[in-house]
């Protein structure tokens, strides 16, 4: 990764120049089976189109924020990058009534109708399907959405780092700080440098599960193996994982 990266999307940027085809989210649920492999470039491709959607679809602004009621998941991890694309602030797990938009998923979409602006519904069903025959009441289905929009994104006004990115757990942090606090947070991780496979079982609800399950990987030209409902596994699952994924570290 560059020094000059300042926030999420100059990490992708540089992770994609760098090797676009190698894995950056292997995204695991043990409720239902699923495997995800998302490289580089098929990550980016996803956040290019959710960045799109919020620019033009959403019409969203810099400093506009999104209430994301949703877990640790690929496509979560997706939204977070997708909204620093666009400078939008993603309030995770945030109160939607104080949020200009939502995108919620399963259990969270009554919760999520207190917020008056434009919502989208996340299935998290495997492979990102589209709800089945409509998605809730009051919310727009993001799979049926997001095919529609450019495989490229462009701001419309650039991205300021020093302007705020995220919000998780009460704590709110700017692009540069986000990016800046990912970085430190790498050795204790066990993240030695590019190559380097961690392996998080922990939620998105807080700044420690966001890092180890996204940013402080991609800020340091690691991979991620995110494990939603790790506890639902039987013993055996987890070392066996461990070795067939390589991974060099794990939180959980």
């Amino acid at each position: 990764m560059n020094a000059t990266d300042r926030t999420p999307a100059d990490l992708l940027r540089s992770a994609l120049a760098a090797d676009p085809a190698r894995p950056l989210v292997t995204f695991y649920d043990d409720a239902t089976g699923e495997r995800v492999e998302l490289s580089v470039a098929t990550f980016a491709n996803w956040v290019a189109k959710t960045a799109n959607l919020i620019q033009d679809g959403l019409s969203a602004e810099p400093g506009d924020r999104v209430a994301l009621l949703l877990p640790a998941h690929w496509q979560t991890a997706v939204w977070l990058v997708a909204c620093s694309s666009v400078g939008v602030v993603a309030d995770v797990a945030g109160d939607p009534a104080r949020a200009d938009f939502v995108v919620a998923g399963p259990g969270r979409f009554e919760a999520g109708l207190a917020c008056r602006g434009e919502r989208y519904a996340l299935s998290l069903a495997p492979l990102g399907r589209r709800f089945v025959p409509a998605p809730p009441e009051g919310y727009a289905d993001y799979a049926v959405e997001v095919p529609t929009h450019g495989d490229r994104f462009a701001p419309y006004a650039p991205v300021d780092p020093e302007e705020p990115a995220l919000i998780v757990a009460g704590a709110e942090f700017t692009s540069a700080e986000l990016v800046d606090r990912a970085r430190a947070d790498a050795p204790a991780l066990g993240l030695l440098g590019p190559g380097s496979r961690l392996l998080s079982g922990l939620p998105y609800d807080t700044w420690e599960g966001l890092s180890a399950g996204l940013y402080a990987p991609l800020a340091t030209g690691g991979s991620v193996v995110l494990c939603r409902n790790l506890d639902q596994a039987p013993e055996e699952t987890l070392p066996r994982r461990i070795d067939s994924e390589r991974v060099t570290a794990t939180a959980r």
